[in-house]
């Protein structure tokens, strides 16, 4: 067909009657790739468009062909209204970056013939839009080429063309107008006033009409003030300025209407800011605020008009001055915005605060001045619902603030902390708040709220450690909350500057439960912060200090020491006991004791204890009685530290062995301090415990396994239930006395269900404990009622004796105790159930958070000896958790642990290097994990079994594994280093794992385990590679002789492997591999999905094979396997599309063979012929041959003659029998659409017909038994 098509084109162009060919079509004819910058400019992607523009330009840079240019140019101009935006922006974008480069073509008739080729007045209907997109295109490229000014008249008839085009704003919408604006901010004084202003004096009489024409005003104005004077303002639209009362309706009419047309963009319109900067040139902007945008935007329903409102708000922050910000956030701007605040909280509303935080955030950057600063910052902290300021808390805007702002801010906040005045602020309620509001008790309310909101908004700056402050101002912040949260003021005093401000009202009970806890959150904000201020560089790597080397929270307890010294001028909330309070001094006196020690020697230990004495210390305003305890056990703890060290020269084996080590003493009430529910408690252990991590021992590592080590539950219980037991005392001292009213209670609740309750119990019961429960039971009710003579006997010859009165009252009180009773105990079981429940979500709760001590261990400590024996812990832990049960809890928990071991542990940067003496004990582990990997039913298991035990060959190798890629030793000595591995014995263990994996049918271990194994050692794959080659058709399945061509493949890939084994074992290794897949290919059949999956697999391998062969003329054959290749697709069942044909083709291709071609299309035009022959042959109207019926019984009639009886019976007796086969027939269709119906319904529906047919059968031979 080729050839053919080309023999007519010759011939046509060798024809006299063709017309000359033009010189573009020659252009194109010559130079494909010239024509490809144009398709390319019309594509999608953003980046080949412009790189198509780039190199079509270059190229006509370089061609200087005048007949490329004037093609480019037409094509270009053609484009512009292409149907696809894309294309049209490239198209624009390209003729305005010819015509920059290219500065002989006419901007004049370049413009002429975008009018011709786009004629609005030519086109047809359809075409209408594409016309007009030519044009507005057209004009915009000629100003972008940087040219258009220099033609004044190529200016104004680009203008002339924009006004034009605003009639089809359906299809354009603003683009007209916005590139009008670009015109003139880009056109000289000279230009707009000679030319263009004649051109614009009717959109600029126009102008307070539409945004647009209100644009372009503005625009000239702020472009050609000398030109728009007010003489000339006062003729073009009747007043000196443009922000008058009498223009006021129409600018407001105009605001609304760009509001608007920008609902979907989400952005504040050009037109609204440019009002905005000329009410401020005209010193007009209080009017232009309160008339425009309060009583004209706001007097809407919420929606467009307001959100331009609070658009202009944020935007107008960096122009205007204090008076005018203050002003501004005071107006009922801010009371609508806070309303909305409040609405947007609900679902599915759209929520303005991240546009107003972005505005704010944009201003504290780019303003440099202190009061405007803090005057944005009080106007929105002001805003109030009820008191309750609408800007959250937390508001990062604050990041931004200078240092002279915040310090004055936040003396303004403790101000309003002690001195509310609600009447300052901008407060607003909503309709149904208006209708629930109550005075004096409102009022309290609303001052509460807004002390919380205060006191979180201080905390944010304390612990915000993005918010640039200095550590005068952190003290200042943690002393007022500190005090107002535990301390009361009795007497000022000038020591003591919290106490100078006064409370205008109390602190209430709720209000003072929220201090509380946001001191403890501030602690924890400054235990993590780093040192402030430029100095001390050295120490910013130190958390939880300031400049000098004191600690936060010390400082703290300095301050709270001095306030409890100032019994005359304050009082605490909770008053300590004697007791208390002594325990508070001791505590003071060891921490002074340790900072002599310190400064003498600096100890991890010294720091450790300071900490838990501190934070303990603190911790005596919220809760005495614990604080107590564990400041005494704390001193214990210590004085024993202490006695040790000054032991240790007199007693070495025996005192050791007595007493515990510091360090899990201090692990102990560490991991007591963890049950604990306080964020600041736990974030103080980790500090401390990541500073005892280098004195850690194996028996503290231990009591921190065990309590993780699931099959240890009732040994670590006991650190639990201690917790409980603590948390309880205070909880059960009350319900104790309570428990028999709260049975009662229970026993009232239940009423009419009790019964339903009891048999559920009962049934319950019996499934738990058995038969017993109900004898027991049953042999205590026989008594009761034989006691009472109410059971009747064998002996008692008739019923008629019955109890008295008094005898039946005293059986229903005997029933009724042995029922409560009952029920009591039904009762306690199910307490028991819910304690035991609630024990073991407190567990596992405990279990969470020590995971968190394990990852600080691994972080601090990875390369320690005794991480070696956190493997099997935490191996074990997973295992259970796959096994148990599935609640959130369990989950989260089997997560982190899983996690830690697989990211932190086997995979951490750091690992154990020195275990001298261990190496047999790694060795056994090693083994142990192997077979345990191999016996185990889930994969996922397995794998991280089989992960610790490379970890554990990773270790035993030691620094060999700690090399550069790029430095990576090529000799074979090096890579043989296996440092103090047992080469032979892990050998034979991965030999076993690896045939078990090749020859269970059922196993565990899958095969990218051992392509992990291959890869990282390599030395333990050259001694396995036998194995893995035999397993390629020894395999017990397709899967598994399909992971062995896997597993080898990643051998034969890996570069050292190929550097281990000599030249004759390469080859030697490449024939084996080759032999094998010889006879995994013989007589092979594409049954199901695993039989193609591996034979895709081990075509892989073949393709690497016969390209090793090939490229490093390695001495192997590969005939047979070719043959057997070729045999494969004997009957032509690879030529298909598909993973496993193209693997199948790759491979042929490079035996020479290539894939034969499909020749799908002529069939299916040769069968398209056959159809539309056939279609014509067959007569409308008429049945085929096959379809017609064949009357058998017709009578056959001789030539010349007549049969009269013929006709006779074919007339009257045929009647009969046709009305006979037309019956028989319609039963035979009856019965085989039942039968047709049955087969295709499902089998229940199936069922159900047949069992009704023969039901009917059954009633039709019932009916005929009966006739008879």
């Amino acid at each position: 067909m080729l050839a053919v098509m080309q023999t007519n084109m010759g011939e046509i162009e060798d024809s006299t009657v063709r017309p000359k060919v033009t010189d573009a079509k020659g252009i194109l004819k010559q130079n494909r790739q010239f024509l490809d910058y144009f398709w390319d400019i019309a594509k999608p992607e953003r980046e080949i468009r412009l790189k198509a523009v780039e190199d079509l330009i270059e190229h006509l840079k370089q061609s200087e062909k005048p007949d490329e240019l004037q093609y480019s140019l037409k094509r270009l101009v053609d484009g512009l209204s292409h149907t696809r935006d894309d294309a049209r922006s490239g198209y624009s974008v390209a003729l305005a970056q010819l015509l920059s480069v290219f500065e002989e073509i006419s901007l004049k008739s370049t413009l002429d013939s975008v009018k011709e080729k786009h004629n609005l007045q030519t086109a047809k209907k359809k075409f209408i839009r594409n016309a007009a997109f030519g044009n507005f295109f057209g004009v915009l490229a000629l100003s972008q080429s940087t040219r258009l000014h220099k033609e004044p008249q190529v200016v104004l008839e680009c203008v002339r063309l924009l006004q034009s085009l605003s009639q089809y704003r359906e299809h354009l919408r603003d683009l007209p107008r916005k590139t009008m604006v670009d015109i003139l901010s880009e056109t000289s004084k000279e230009v707009f006033e000679e030319v263009l202003l004649s051109a614009l004096q009717s959109d600029l009489t126009s102008a307070l009409n539409t945004p647009e024409q209100l644009e372009l005003l503005l625009v000239a104005l702020q472009k050609f003030p000398s030109v728009l004077k007010p003489k000339k303002l006062k003729k073009l639209l009747g007043t000196t300025a443009v922000i008058t009362k009498e223009n006021m309706p129409k600018l407001v009419e105009v605001l609304k209407t760009a509001a608007r047309s920008v609902k979907k963009e989400n952005i504040l319109p050009p037109v609204a800011f440019d009002l905005l900067q000329v009410s401020l040139r005209e010193d007009n902007f209080e009017m232009f605020w309160n008339e425009a945008i309060i009583k004209g935007m706001l007097s809407e329903m919420p929606g467009p008009t307001h959100y331009l409102s609070f658009r202009l708000l944020g935007a107008c922050l960096p122009l205007l001055s204090v008076a005018q910000l203050e002003f501004v956030l005071s107006a009922d701007v801010m009371t609508h915005y806070g309303q909305h605040m409040l609405s947007a909280q609900l679902a599915d509303r759209f929520k303005f605060a991240p546009e107003m935080e972005k505005y704010v955030s944009e201003f504290m950057q780019g303003c440099a001045d202190a009061d405007k600063q803090l005057v944005v910052a009080l106007g929105f902290t002001q805003l109030t619902n009820q008191g309750y300021p609408v800007v959250p808390s937390c508001w990062k805007d604050l990041e931004h603030m200078g240092l002279s702002a915040l310090q004055k801010y936040v003396e303004w906040l403790m101000e309003a902390f002690c001195k509310p005045q609600l009447e300052k602020c901008l407060d607003f309620s909503t309709r149904r708040q208006k209708g629930n509001q109550e005075t004096e008790a409102e009022s309290d309310s609303c001052v509460a709220r807004f002390r919380k909101w205060i006191i979180l908004r201080l905390t944010f700056i304390g612990e915000n450690h993005q918010i640039k402050k200095r550590e005068d101002l952190v003290m200042k912040l943690a002393r007022f909350i500190f005090f107002h949260a535990f301390f009361d003021v009795k007497k000022p005093t000038p020591e003591i500057p919290e106490t100078t401000q006064a409370l205008s009202v109390p602190i209430d009970q709720q209000t003072r439960a929220a201090i509380s806890s946001a001191f403890y959150g501030l602690l924890q904000g400054l235990n993590t912060m780093a040192v402030l201020g430029d100095s001390a560089e050295a120490e910013r790597r130190t958390l939880g200090v300031k400049a000098d080397g004191s600690m936060w929270i010390y400082c703290v307890v300095q301050y709270a020491t001095m306030l409890l010294d100032q019994s005359k001028h304050v009082q605490s909330v909770q008053t300590l006991s004697p007791e208390q309070r002594q325990g508070w001094d001791s505590m003071l006196g060891s921490v002074e004791a340790l900072r002599k020690k310190a400064r003498k020697s600096s100890s991890p230990e010294h720091s450790a204890f300071q900490h838990l004495f501190l934070l303990v210390g603190i911790q005596i305003f919220k809760a005495p009685e614990e604080s107590l305890e564990l400041l005494n056990d704390l001193r214990t703890c210590m004085e024993k530290a202490q006695a040790k060290k000054s032991k240790k020269k007199k007693a070495n084996g025996k005192s050791s062995e007595e007493e515990p080590h510091w360090v899990e003493v201090v692990v102990e009430i560490l991991l007591s301090l963890l049950s604990q529910p306080s964020r600041l408690t736990r974030g103080v252990c980790k500090a401390v415990f990541s500073r005892i991590c280098p004195h850690l021992t194996q028996e503290a590592l231990s009591s921190i396994l065990d309590v993780l080590d699931p099959n240890k539950d009732e040994d670590e219980s006991g650190v639990m239930v201690t917790d409980e037991k603590k948390e309880k005392k205070k909880i059960h001292k009350e319900e104790e006395e309570r428990d028999e009213e709260e049975d009662d209670d229970v026993e009232d609740e239940d009423g009419s269900d009790s019964s339903s309750d009891d048999d559920d119990d009962d049934e319950d019961e019996a499934m738990e404990e058995g038969e017993e429960v109900d004898q027991n039971f049953r042999l205590d009710l026989m008594k009761v009622l034989q006691g009472q003579n109410a059971l009747a006997t064998e002996e008692d010859g008739s019923d008629e004796e019955e109890l008295d009165d008094a005898a039946m009252m005293k059986l229903d009180g005997s029933l009724s105790a042995l029922f409560l009773e009952q029920k009591k105990k039904i009762q306690a079981k199910k307490d028991e159930k819910d304690r035991l429940r609630k024990e073991k979500v407190l567990v596992r709760d405990f279990k969470i958070k020590v995971l968190v001590v394990v990852v600080l261990l691994l972080s601090k400590q990875g390369s320690s000896a005794l991480v070696l024996g956190m493997v099997e812990p935490l191996l074990s832990v997973i295992e259970n958790g796959m096994s148990s049960e599935t609640s959130q809890q369990e989950q989260d928990f089997l997560r982190k642990a899983a996690d830690i071991f697989r990211n932190r542990l086997c995979r951490g940067k750091y690992y154990c290097r020195e275990i001298n003496g261990r190496e047999a004990e790694l060795h056994d582990m090693l083994e142990r994990l192997i077979g345990r990997a191999q016996k185990l039913t889930d994969s996922s298991v397995s794998l991280y079994y089989f992960s610790a035990a490379l970890y554990l060959l990773k270790v035993l190798r030691g620094v060999v594994s700690e090399r550069d890629s790029a430095n990576a030793p090529s000799t074979p000595s090096e890579l043989r280093l296996m440092g103090k591995v047992d080469v032979e014995r892990v050998t034979t263990c991965f030999r076993n794992a690896l045939t078990s994996f090749m020859t269970k049918r059922k196993s565990p271990l899958t095969g990218a385990m051992f392509i992990d194994l291959f890869s990282r050692f390599p030395v333990l794959c050259v001694n396995l590679l036998d194995t893995a080659v035999e397993s390629i058709t020894a395999g017990v399945r397709e899967h598994q002789q399909g992971q062995a061509c896997a597993v080898v493949l990643r051998a034969l890939q890996s570069k050292d492997v190929k550097n281990l084994m000599s030249d004759a074992q390469s080859t030697e290794l490449h024939q084996k591999v080759v032999d094998q897949l010889a006879k995994s290919f013989e007589d092979v059949q594409c049954k199901n999905k695993t039989v193609r999956e591996k034979m895709v697999k081990a075509l892989e391998l073949c393709q690497h094979l016969v390209r090793v062969v090939h490229s490093q003329k390695l001495q192997v054959n590969l005939e047979l396997l070719q043959k057997v290749l070729k045999s494969m697709n004997a009957e032509g069942s690879l030529q298909k599309p598909g993973q496993l044909e193209d693997t199948y083709w790759s491979v042929m291709k490079l035996f020479g063979v290539l894939k034969p071609k499909m020749e799908k299309v002529k069939k299916v035009v040769e069968a398209e012929q056959t159809e539309e022959t056939t279609r014509k042959k067959k007569k409308k109207g008429f049945l085929p041959e096959t379809k017609k019926r064949k009357n058998r019984k017709k009578p056959t009639v001789l030539e010349g003659k007549e049969t009269p009886a013929s006709t006779e019976t074919a007339g009257g007796a045929s009647g009969e029998e046709g009305k006979k086969k037309k019956k028989k027939n319609k039963k035979r269709k009856q019965q085989g659409g039942e039968e047709e119906g049955t087969r295709n319904q499902p089998a229940t529906k199936k069922a159900k017909t047949q069992q009704q047919q023969q039901k009917k059968k059954k009633k039709g031979g019932q009916q005929e038994a009966d006739g008879k």
